[in-house]
């Protein structure tokens, strides 16, 4: 089910909502807790009910190691079940989403047609195995408290997050859904979670989807200067409005719930260095990332060449975790790249003017965005040819491409020197002008239902 339909907004949402808290206000609490439970396997089903049975086995198989470790945790006798715990996340992960590209890559190495699966990626499948596999290391380390089932349920499946993260914590989580003032309906919770899922609904389904046609247009045949570059920029704002959009619905969405999700956004185009853009871009992930798989390899304990290697692996694998393909591990090789001269620089002494740190940053993301976006290596080196200059520069292309120029002209200032969705949130007071707003782009999205997309992270 996808936030940005009617069926979402005007049923389900409300429902689930209405009936948590009247079993709460009856004191049914198990009871409410299980019915969010139903219902977020009920809004994962919605997509594919023949992978009902896929995220309720990881939960099971996940929940019993999780109890296993947390017994032995401390002890060695706890590492074997922990490297059995992930081993089965990341076989079912890479069954998944890596068969067929690892299969293919197979049969191009060695000339042998290997036949693929032809796999269909469960929804979220990403994020909820690197939410559990979180767990059970936490686990190991003695930083996971005993729950029971259905809170450990509730936990990996709660529907506001379930299928584009943010990528949780348990010990952020867990406790909230235990709150007692949580179980309780909160004016003021419920009108700040409608006004963020509105901008977050606007982000998306009028800014981010008004982009992707250019940006599809522009990947699909563009090749003169103008045309590649429109084409680049768009699909660097596409993808912005798109993914914290949906961070945004869902914050929104959990607030009605009383529950805080954890910032994922904070304003990633304004940063002035790589290392401040995966400080500011999709946070949760590079919290996840140094937490479970930087600092277990070392970190910057073990030396600068080993800190630097680390630096590379770790974004290696983050650039193979958002695709089965290598145009996104180059992607990911790019940005470990990055962060290694980024390193060398600093050491130098000699910092840029901030404007010029930030034109730099800029267009090293937005260029290595095309390898994250392209379909093949092929489309990837036409784009950046053309944006090079060197397939030639066509005028006439000008006037067909006015209107996003015109869109790109006007939203990196409002990018650049907005406040943000988080900010906008923390600054949010419920006023009859806030209302009004915030109801006019509630409508003005709705008129753009009838080209209801899919969220690009859906496919990571």
């Amino acid at each position: 089910m996808l936030f940005n339909t009617y069926v979402f907004i005007f049923a389900f949402w409300p429902v689930t909502v209405a009936v948590y808290f009247l079993l709460n206000r009856f004191r049914f609490t198990l009871a409410a807790k299980c019915s969010l439970t139903l219902s977020s396997l009920f809004f994962y089903s919605w997509w594919n009910a023949l992978y009902l049975p896929l995220i309720l086995g990881s939960i099971a198989f996940n929940y019993t190691f999780g109890r296993l470790i947390q017994a032995r945790s401390g002890t060695k006798r706890g590492k074997p079940l922990l490297i059995a715990g992930i081993g089965g996340n990341l076989l079912l992960l890479g069954y998944y989403k890596y068969a067929d590209f690892f299969l293919g890559s197979l049969s191009d190495l060695t000339g042998h047609a290997f036949p693929v699966l032809h796999l269909i990626l469960p929804l979220g499948i990403s994020f909820f195995t690197f939410t559990q596999i979180a767990y059970l290391v936490d686990a190991y380390r003695g930083k996971a408290s005993e729950y029971n089932l259905v809170s450990y349920m509730l936990f990996v499946t709660f529907y506001p997050h379930l299928i584009a993260g943010p990528i949780l914590h348990h010990s952020e989580m867990m406790p909230q859904f235990d709150r007692l003032r949580n179980k309780v309906w909160q004016w003021g919770n419920a009108s700040r979670g409608v006004y963020i899922f509105c901008i977050g609904l606007y982000k998306k389904v009028v800014i981010a989807d008004t982009f992707a046609e250019a940006a599809n247009d522009g990947f699909a045949s563009a090749t003169h200067f103008f045309a590649t570059w429109t084409a680049s920029l768009s699909y660097t704002f596409q993808l912005y409005f798109d993914f914290s959009g949906y961070t945004d619905m869902a914050i929104g969405a959990a607030l009605l719930f009383n529950i805080k999700l954890p910032q994922n956004f904070n304003s990633p185009y304004k940063a002035t260095s790589i290392q401040d853009f995966w400080r500011r871009w999709h946070m949760t992930l590079s919290r996840f990332l140094r937490d479970y798989i930087y600092i277990p390899l070392g970190g910057n304990r073990r030396g600068e060449a080993v800190m630097l290697r680390n630096l590379v692996i770790t974004f290696l694998l983050g650039g193979l975790w958002h695709g089965a393909g290598w145009t996104f591990i180059f992607w990911g090789l790019l940005h470990g790249v990055g962060q290694v001269v980024h390193r060398f620089w600093g050491k130098l002494g000699r910092p840029l003017p901030v404007w010029l740190a930030w034109f730099v940053t800029f267009m090293f993301i937005n260029v290595t965005w095309v390898f994250f976006r392209a379909d093949s290596w092929g489309q990837a080196l036409r784009i950046l040819k053309g944006m090079a200059g060197l397939q030639g520069i066509s005028l006439v292309d000008l006037k067909t491409l006015a209107p996003t120029l015109l869109l790109l002209a006007l939203f990196l200032p409002i990018v650049l020197a907005f406040n943000n969705s988080s900010q906008l949130n923390d600054a949010f007071r419920p006023t009859w002008r806030t209302a009004a707003a915030i109801a006019m782009l509630f409508v003005f999205s709705l008129l753009y239902f009838n080209r209801i997309s899919e969220f690009l992270y859906f496919n990571f």
